[in-house]
Order: structure tokens, then C-alpha cells, then sequence
């Protein structure tokens, strides 16, 4: 859409982009908002949406990455509705939860919305902005995910274990994320 075709002009658009949604997102998210899945889809569609005809819209494309296939495409509508229905409506906003407890319900849907990878591109930036958006509500300060992509190992390892409901490992990088 703004005929950028350099890579790294691109990857400069995304970033500058993304820093104008945080301040958006922040600017207007209340402490006992709601968060669900047309609210993610909204935000990804204002942060790419200058770039990619695709922004906001779930994949219609099959995706891996490092050989782990996330959910087949065909999967993502209904795997969105059960984040939503199942994760979102039932767990946020986290304004009202104990510290522990609000890490281990940001570490849960954060290994969801990473498995399900419902955009072409930004499902980690996407899913990082979720999980600031909620450790907000929970008076937990801004997230520290320096660790993550310093142990990338460890981050894919802890998604992987949530394949089987095991959202510990998580549970431990978000934690300490969050400086606890």
C-alpha cells in the first residue's frame, strides 16, 4: 500500500507503526475493558493496515516456522472463537486478580494466540501488545520481554509445552517479565 519493497524499510515501518499503536492502545484502554478477539483484530489492522491489504484479517494460508506448524487456516475461525469465548470473555479484564493469578492467565492466552498464529505476519508483536494490555489492568507494569528474545529457545519451548495444556514454563516467562 505505501509501495515499500525493501526489507528493511519495512521492518522500520512495522516498528514505527507498532510504537504509534502502544501509544494508541494506552491511551484509550480501560482498566475494566473487556478484551476480545475483534479488539485484536481492530489492532492489528490499525498497525498494519497502511502496509498489508491483509491487516486484521485471519490467514488464509497454512504457516510454520523453524518446521512447527501452527493451526492449519482452515482451523482459525473456530480456534479464534474459543480464545474468545473461552479465554477472553471468561479472563479479562485482569483488573480485579491477584498478581499470580494474572500471570498465569496472560501466560495461558499468550501461548493460545501464539498457536493459533491468526495473522500472515505480527502474531507475536500482536500477542506481546495483548499481554502489555492486560498486565496493565492488573497493575502490573510494562513487560520486560528482553529475556524472551534473548533465550528464544526457551520462549518457543515454553509455546510448545502449551500444545499440551502445560502453560508453567510460560507461567515462568511471563513472570519474570513482569519483574516478579
Amino acid at each position: 500500500k505505501m509501495g515499500i519493497t525493501d526489507q528493511r524499510e519495512l521492518d522500520e515501518a512495522e516498528a514505527q507503526l507498532l510504537r504509534m499503536l502502544y501509544e494508541e492502545v494506552f491511551a484509550s484502554l480501560e482498566p475494566d475493558q473487556s478484551l476480545d478477539v475483534p479488539l485484536i483484530k481492530h489492532w492489528h489492522r490499525r498497525w498494519l493496515g497502511n502496509l498489508y491489504d491483509w491487516a486484521g484479517q485471519e490467514r488464509q494460508v497454512n504457516l510454520q516456522k523453524d518446521g512447527f506448524m501452527f493451526a492449519a487456516a482452515s482451523q482459525v475461525p473456530n480456534l479464534l472463537k474459543e480464545l474468545d469465548e473461552k479465554w477472553l470473555k471468561t479472563r479479562t479484564p485482569c483488573c480485579d486478580m491477584a498478581r499470580d493469578e494474572a500471570v498465569l492467565v496472560i501466560a495461558e492466552i499468550h501461548v493460545e494466540l501464539i498457536l493459533i498464529h491468526p495473522f500472515r505476519e505480527g502474531n507475536g508483536r500482536i500477542a506481546r501488545l495483548l499481554a502489555d494490555a492486560m498486565a496493565y489492568q492488573a497493575g502490573i507494569g510494562p513487560m520486560d520481554y528482553s529475556d524472551w528474545d534473548t533465550n528464544k529457545a526457551e520462549y518457543i519451548a515454553a509455546i510448545h509445552a502449551g500444545l499440551d495444556g502445560d502453560y508453567q514454563p510460560m507461567v515462568e516467562r511471563v513472570s519474570r517479565a513482569a519483574g516478579t
